[in-house]
């Protein structure tokens, strides 16, 4: 009878549908804001990789790794200590769901430290090992390899389970680095060989084999950072000078007024492999793949002419960044002068490896030079005018000057500077050269 009841009531069933609906779409926390996107921590790079690994990123295995809020928190934090031999030690080391560390001292005594959930964390494992616990599986970095080898080197020297990351799970969300990862029985194993200590709170601590090391620059992460100075993270996350080589079984000094905590440019590295970390607000900061590409648009729109020739260079497409183009401009490395592909200066008696310039006549390597794809690693949005030699990786000229000062752990004693796209060790007196183009760029 009631012509207005009808369309009332149709208008509540729908609105209660639409809750209803809502209410599948969205967990609890979302249903509020139902574009809230989820929260990001930051993310790993690993250094050597322009973008991509040489067979592609796949699962848990690739060149880049982000930390989001995970739905549930799986922190974990210290708690209940055993000394060894005792029932609750064992059963501890044991059971499957209960992490622990255990410190073995020597034959008849280990220290087992009970840890426990904590709600307000996320942790995160980093590896070799393709366990499920390893979140990030990482394995040995081998300069310029762009190539498409997916063998494993058959002596490792990054640990299976090497570090881990805890993100508070509130803002700032502050993330912190420890040596070691729990394995699939939710166990870290101190062997007798390993280096540890009591501390003088009655707590222990340790080292792993080949240590995890960590660099924090100065100045953050942007044009005006500057390189910090590589510390060794211990088990229980404090913070060390480093031990002479990388095994050696006497620890470092602590270092009391620093900590490992993980700022924006932080350097993991894991004996093997070196990860950049960067923060989310860090990353909104950061150049995008986006503007790299318009900047590779610009140089090619200003048609830049190789000297000799005369043909127009131009650089090829971010997705072809292993296979050299006709148009691909080279460069001579001692003077920066920037040409196509050509045999000129190509004398028989040099070791093939050095060319003369054309132009100035001076004599060293000549390469094609590559963009620099992976974002991550640039500290400015400037335009690409420098070259890493002796690779030819091109980027922002702050960005080369960055990264030539910095001393990346190679081996188990040395440090060099790296090219941070190829991991190629830099050559030359600065490691990088500005780029002379031919033509309405210069």
């Amino acid at each position: 009878n009631n012509e207005n009841s009808v369309p009332q009531l149709l208008i509540r069933d729908l609105k209660f549908e639409k809750k209803s609906l809502a209410k599948l779409m969205f967990s609890p926390d979302q249903e509020n804001h139902p574009s809230k996107a989820p929260v990001k921590y930051g993310e790993l790079i690993v250094l050597g990789y322009n973008g991509s690994l040489p067979n592609g990123d796949r699962g848990r295995r690739k060149s880049r790794f982000a930390l989001f809020k995970r739905p549930k928190a799986n922190g974990v934090k210290p708690s209940t200590v055993h000394i060894a031999c005792t029932p609750q030690a064992a059963k501890a080391i044991s059971n499957k769901d209960q992490h622990s560390i255990s410190y073995t001292l020597s034959r008849a005594q280990t220290v087992v430290v009970e840890y426990t959930h904590d709600s307000n964390t996320d942790m995160f494992q980093i590896g070799r090992s393709t366990e499920s616990p390893i979140d990030f599986v990482v394995t040995d970095t081998v300069p310029g390899s762009q190539s498409n080898s997916d063998t494993q080197s058959v002596q490792s020297t990054i640990s299976r389970f090497a570090c881990r990351i805890i993100c508070e799970r509130n803002p700032p969300f502050t993330a912190r680095i420890y040596a070691a990862g729990f394995d699939s029985s939710k166990n870290i194993f101190l062997g007798e060989k390993a280096a540890k200590w009591k501390t003088s709170d009655g707590q222990m601590d340790g080292l792993t084999t080949n240590g995890v090391l960590v660099m924090h620059p100065r100045n953050g992460f942007t044009e005006d950072s500057k390189p910090g100075v590589w510390r060794e993270i211990s088990v229980c996350g404090n913070v060390f000078s480093l031990r002479e080589t990388r095994s050696a079984q006497q620890r470092g000094k602590m270092v009391e007024n620093e900590t490992n905590q993980l700022q924006d440019g932080s350097l993991i590295d894991l004996c093997g492999a070196t990860l950049l970390w960067r923060t989310a607000e860090g990353l909104a900061r950061t150049p995008t793949v986006k503007h790299l590409e318009a900047l590779r648009q610009e140089i090619n729109a200003a048609r830049p002419q190789c000297p000799v020739g005369f043909n127009t260079l131009a650089f090829p497409s971010m997705k072809r960044k292993d296979v050299v183009d006709e148009k691909q401009p080279w460069v001579y490395l001692n003077c920066g002068h920037v040409h196509g592909y050509h045999n000129w200066g190509n004398k028989e008696e040099r070791d093939g490896k050095d060319r003369e310039c054309p132009m100035c006549r001076s004599v060293g390597p000549y390469v094609p030079l590559w963009l620099g794809c992976e974002a991550g690693f640039y500290v400015d949005a400037g335009p690409p005018t420098h070259a890493f030699s002796p690779c030819g990786h091109v980027c922002s000229e702050k960005t080369t000057a960055y990264w030539s000062q910095i001393p990346l752990p190679h081996g188990t004693h040395t440090f060099h500077a790296a090219c941070p796209f190829c991991a190629h060790q830099l050559a030359g007196e600065q490691g990088y050269i500005r780029l002379i183009f031919q033509g309405p760029l210069d």
